[in-house]
């Protein structure tokens, strides 16, 4: 599998040097070598074939692998230690103390740290996603009494216009609607973008393309997902844009698209993410 590395350790394409994830780096040139329409085009392209590799795709360094593996494996025990419902709003100070202090978990390691740390804060515009960032420090969390956790659910909302437009959806749409993905803290995000990134084996511009990288996600910033009840996997999936809870969401104008097709900051049509 060709592409660039982020990570010194293997070749790169011609689209660019090879650079490190670290803190400081400035995007690759991308933006200043081709011109704007073309870079608009390339981008929707990419996010309509979002399950393609492309030769230009940035991958994880082959030394980065093991780290990744690790982390994901400590992150899927942290989540059910804590509790998926709880796991929402970890926050990452919350994280490295319970990894450090209780014994039915693993300590973070100080390369793992640093591997989460520098994903964290390298532009992710490197790799192609080009939405904006929410969260800017690590360690952001949001405060308890400005988020309510959703009954049945095991999601959290934003108090106020997040929850108030969820119940208006509910009570417009009716009960077969239901809340998928509400707030999500970093460490949230992590462990959903890792394993993304496991899962397109160390493809970080494909995993980007699925769902925002740490601390870009707008569910920090009281997004969410809804979804028909009974219909699984398919509620993140364009087959949610066939159902008649959409298309009665879209008619009373609850749907504003974060990411609609074809879409220039390379993501994926989200037809079930509600623009707060």
């Amino acid at each position: 599998m060709s592409g660039c590395s982020l990570f010194n350790d293997r070749p790169c394409c011609d689209k660019g040097p090879t650079s490190s994830l670290t803190h400081g780096h400035a995007p690759l040139p991308l933006k200043n070598l081709i011109p704007n329409h073309n870079l608009n085009s390339e981008l929707a392209m990419k996010s309509r074939d979002f399950k393609t590799h492309f030769t230009d795709d940035i991958l994880i360094s082959s030394a980065q692998t093991q780290l990744l593996y690790s982390c994901v494996i400590k992150l899927r025990k942290l989540q059910k230690f804590v509790g998926y419902g709880n796991f929402n709003v970890l926050t990452w100070d919350r994280m490295i103390y319970f990894s450090r202090h209780y014994h039915q978990l693993e300590p973070f390691s100080r390369a793992e740290i640093q591997f989460l740390d520098d994903l964290f804060h390298s532009n992710a515009e490197k790799y192609g996603f080009m939405g904006e960032k929410v969260f800017t420090e690590i360690s952001s969390q949001l405060k308890r009494k400005n988020i309510y956790k959703v009954p049945n659910s095991g999601h959290f909302l934003l108090k106020e216009i997040s929850l108030k437009r969820y119940e208006q959806i509910i009570k417009d749409v009716g009960p077969a609607l239901i809340l998928t993905s509400g707030v999500r803290g970093v460490v949230k995000q992590f462990h959903l973008f890792l394993e993304k990134t496991l899962e397109t084996k160390g493809n970080l511009s494909m995993a980007s393309r699925s769902l925002a990288p740490p601390g870009y996600s707008f569910h920090g910033r009281g997004d969410f997902d809804v979804g028909k009840i009974n219909f699984g996997i398919k509620n993140f999936t364009e087959d949610f844009a066939s159902t008649n809870e959409y298309k009665l969401l879209s008619q009373l104008g609850y749907v504003g698209i974060r990411y609609p097709k074809g879409n220039i900051l390379g993501v994926r049509f989200e037809p079930w993410h509600v623009k707060v």
